[in-house]
């Protein structure tokens, strides 16, 4: 009985140390390092629809409209 006790107690001592509280953050794969540059458009931007979504292109650049004002794509 107290061989079986010895193990009870030790395996719920080895649940408890071996367990972690720590929650390890994830990963974002929406995480961009760069940092975004909010510009606004010239008068002579021409507006290009790509798979039925708006880019605005101006100095050989692709931009795509925010609430902020526009920020370069590809």
């Amino acid at each position: 009985m107290k061989k079986f006790i010895s193990v009870f107690v030790t395996l719920i001592f080895l649940s408890f140390t071996l367990s972690s509280c720590v929650v390890k953050p994830r990963a974002s794969k929406h995480h961009h390092s760069k940092k975004v540059v909010y510009v606004k458009a010239p008068k002579k931007h021409k507006i290009v629809v790509v798979k039925g979504k708006k880019y605005y292109y101006w100095n050989g650049k692709h931009h795509r409209k925010t609430r902020k004002g526009f920020i370069v794509i590809f």
